[in-house]
């Protein structure tokens, strides 16, 4: 196992009737801003659950941020912190809304050009508090301090991280869940198990704590992802789900342990040129990445084929097809395609995805940090 440092601030607030302690968390003169995107807490009457629990405070509103938030509707928010002096945010959605509350809070105090954090890497010194409240598990951004943002006037969507962006507080009642759209749900399954694929699928460290997590929460994925598609008022199984795809993400499995990130990396450029959901973009390369990569990621993905989903039986190359398999299938098993072609894109897409990995230095990725453009060519050309 890899020295670590293990530090994450966010308090969360789980269960049922959550929403009602928000006042305590919130210093009492603030003025807060609420961020949210599409407006289904409104109709499923989330937003008034929250502004009746803030009802001593100073609100204003900031709807429309959208999944992949993009840099041009955030800035507008920026602009109203600014004018109306806001001193908390809270995102109230998914991992769209809070990443976009993320950079709010960055681009607040900024006193460049806020872009700059993300394609300059520009230092961040300063972010106003904010908090959140989940309503579609899948990112774990609300339990960490990264964000992706898109630039829709250059199809850019990058990453950008710092330590003064981890939520303040989330609040996950599993309730609120149960109005979401199949899509979403399966979406947001698949999102936790690429997020954990990402750190766990690497080369043995010897991080057996980490490991058994990571299969744990892969395994209750594997068991909870199609129940929630059919039992979607089972407050059980969307509190596991929902539990999982925080743990996925907040650190814990990824502290003292080799990470990937590829997937993600060519996913991003997916979304960028053709609009495919996050998750959708990561059912279509992990496969494909696993395949080209089996060679150096041999010994997880044995381990994976036996402890994830018990694959004993045949040689050691047949067990690794299997696993690989699986994960394809299971997928598939949420209705989210895992080929290029059930998006309606062809191989004639590739160059133009090569050619945004290259622009953004996507050229050295992986644990080794020797995944190359001609390996992402192979995994691009293998996921049509």
């Amino acid at each position: 196992m890899n020295n670590f440092t293990f530090h994450n601030p966010t308090r969360i607030l789980f269960g049922r009737g959550r929403i009602a302690d928000l006042a305590r968390e919130i210093p009492a003169a603030a003025r807060v801003l609420i961020t949210y995107g599409g407006g289904s807490i409104v109709k499923t009457g989330t937003l008034a659950e929250v502004k009746a629990a803030l009802s001593g405070f100073t609100l204003f509103e900031f709807p429309g941020i959208e999944p992949n938030p993009t840099y041009e509707t955030l800035m507008r928010a920026v602009e109203l912190a600014r004018r109306e002096h806001i001193d908390f945010l809270l995102a109230v959605g998914g991992g769209s809304v809070i990443d976009g509350t993320k950079f709010i809070a960055a681009a607040i105090p900024f006193a460049g050009e806020p872009w700059d954090i993300l394609v300059k890497r520009a230092k961040i010194t300063s972010a106003v508090a904010f908090g959140s409240v989940l309503t579609l598990p899948a990112t774990g951004s609300e339990m960490n301090n990264g964000a992706v943002i898109t630039k829709r006037a250059t199809n850019d969507k990058l990453a950008f991280s710092n330590s003064r962006l981890y939520p303040r507080f989330s609040v996950l009642d599993p309730s609120k869940t149960f109005t979401l759209p199949p899509r979403q749900v399966a979406n947001g399954v698949v999102d936790a198990f690429v997020h954990i694929t990402e750190q766990y699928l690497t080369y043995p460290a010897d991080a057996k704590v980490q490991d058994r997590i990571a299969e744990g929460l892969l395994l209750t994925l594997i068991e909870e992802g199609p129940r929630a598609l059919s039992e979607p008022g089972n407050y059980a199984v969307r509190a596991n789900l929902m539990w999982t795809a925080t743990m996925a993400l907040n650190g814990l499995i990824g502290a003292g342990v080799p990470n990937d990130w590829a997937t993600h990396m060519l996913g991003h450029e997916l979304t960028a040129l053709h609009g495919l959901d996050h998750a959708q973009t990561l059912a279509v390369v992990l496969p494909a990445m696993l395949q080209v990569r089996r060679s150096e990621k041999r010994g997880k993905l044995l381990q994976y084929a036996d402890r994830v989903w018990g694959l004993r039986d045949g040689d050691e190359e047949t067990r690794i097809d299997q696993a690989i398999a699986r994960t394809r299938e299971f997928f598939g098993s949420l209705q989210v395609p895992t080929r290029l072609s059930g998006y309606g894109i062809g191989k004639d897409a590739i160059p133009a995805l090569l050619a945004q990995l290259e622009r953004h230095g996507m050229t050295a990725l992986g644990e080794h940090q020797s995944f190359n453009l001609a390996g992402s060519r192979q995994v691009y050309e293998l996921a049509a």
